[in-house]
């Protein structure tokens, strides 16, 4: 084994002042002088654990795709308008943002990680369930609760299971990965459930989340628990001081983190209605074709993050995060108005191409700069789970405003509205963010 760091590697005695904690798998030594420092060591996992974490994305998708935007177009199906809509989406975003930062904390604190995805796994088949069998207000509203809860625990669980698995010199490849299997599981599913809805019902989709949350659950099993590092795992750092958690009122007075938070709610504002929008738009007067139009657009954005996120995740190493950053952030707004440009069906699947690209780097970028900002402090999760709480506000007000825009004025303005709002994000992020990328390693 061999160490990764900013450093020449030197002598055994340079190691012991510097006070690194190991050096492979053989030496075991401890130092308090400097726990901070920018050392890594190369993780070798076993070839089951990665299957298992590659499966599980990969599976994982298949399960969550279900309950997205399909949603918007099964509850269209019996008649609700988009401001019911619109709330349904929101009361699933609003039990997310409660459970966001908790979600993220406990995440941090327990070690049976794979257990807290296995019981999240079974409480968004169940919710699925009461969807597809009572598709009335009431028991749907109580599903959105259990799924938006609930569903909170999966990418701080699954991002901190990677970290901890192949360490920080790896991560950026690693979680590059997850983002493809996660996107690839998507467009199986979305092409699985078009089929099913236009053959069977649209209710049938939601039988079909349920029937996959079982493998999901058992493919947990192929993850090995004792390779994943509880340190690592959470964002700390080796040695007798590094495991010690930074208090999280001291996290945000890191103004890049505050700006990056700024940001990310403004780019999900935006973001996230659009596509339910333009589901509701094509489920008018299509009737059973609605949902196979929807599976079109939902593949496309899908096969585009599959294409480009191992890509983003080596390149975040090489250009940096911002870079990458501005090519997400600049793609949103163009979407947006392009909505409004035609009413062609196939040119509206197309357009779900600057989806894809929007998506596949943002989604692996924005753990990565989260993981920059947080290196050492122990609260990795933590504040994965507080910004994506504020992310999810942002979401949930998103499908609500947008949804009474459209219902007033029309889907044009609905879409110009959500473009605005990404132009004013993408300029905050070009002015004012700087660069994540080795800043600690910088400092340390």
């Amino acid at each position: 084994m061999h160490l990764i760091s900013g450093h020449q590697t030197g002598s055994f005695d340079h190691f012991r002042e510097q006070g690194i904690h190991k050096i492979g798998s053989t030496l075991n030594m401890t130092s308090a002088r400097e726990p901070d420092l920018p050392f890594e060591i190369k993780k070798c996992p076993s070839r089951r654990t990665l299957l298992g974490l590659d499966c599980l994305n990969f599976l994982l998708a298949d399960v969550q795709t279900g309950v997205g935007p399909f949603l918007a177009i099964y509850l269209a199906g019996y008649k609700w308008n988009e401001e019911r809509v619109g709330l349904a989406l929101m009361v699933g975003g609003i039990a997310g943002i409660l459970t966001q930062t908790p979600a993220g904390a406990l995440v941090d604190f327990l070690r049976s990680k794979r257990a807290l995805v296995g019981v999240a796994v079974a409480a968004l088949a169940a919710g699925a369930l009461l969807i597809g069998l009572f598709p009335s207000f009431w028991p749907v509203m109580g599903a959105q609760v259990l799924i938006g809860g609930t569903s909170s625990v999966f990418l701080p669980a699954i991002c901190a299971m990677s970290l901890g698995i192949v360490g920080r010199a790896a991560f950026d490849t690693r979680q590059g990965r997850n983002q493809t299997f996660n996107s690839a599981g998507n467009a199986i599913a979305a092409v699985s459930m078009g089929v099913l809805g236009y053959f069977i019902s649209n209710r049938s989709i939601f039988f079909f989340v349920a029937a996959f949350a079982v493998p999901t659950i058992l493919v947990l099993l192929l993850i090995r628990p004792g390779e994943i590092d509880y340190e690592l795992a959470r964002g700390a750092n080796d040695g007798a001081k590094g495991g010690k958690a930074e208090s999280v009122r001291v996290l945000f007075h890191d103004h890049p983190l505050v700006i990056f938070l700024v940001c990310a709610v403004m780019f999900h504002f935006a973001n996230a209605a659009m596509l339910p929008l333009l589901g509701e738009y094509l489920a008018k007067g299509q009737g059973r074709s609605s949902m196979l139009f929807m599976s079109a657009c939902v593949i496309t954005t899908q096969f585009v993050i599959t294409l480009i996120a191992s890509w983003s995740g080596r390149r975040a190493g090489t250009w940096g995060r911002k870079r990458l950053l501005l090519i997400a952030f600049g793609v949103l707004p163009i979407r947006g108005v392009l909505y409004t440009l035609t009413s062609s069906t196939a040119l509206l699947v197309a357009i779900q191409v600057l989806d894809g690209i929007g998506a596949g780097i943002f989604g692996v970028v924005s753990v990565l700069v989260i993981a920059d900002l947080t290196r050492g402090t122990g609260r990795f999760n933590l504040t994965l789970g507080a910004i994506t709480t504020a992310v999810g506000i942002g979401a949930a007000l998103s499908q609500v405003i947008a949804g009474s825009i459209v219902h007033h004025i029309g889907f044009r303005a609905g879409f110009l509205f959500l473009s605005g709002v990404a132009s004013a994000a993408f300029a905050i992020l070009y002015f004012f963010m700087s660069e994540t990328h080795n800043t600690r390693l910088a400092t340390a």
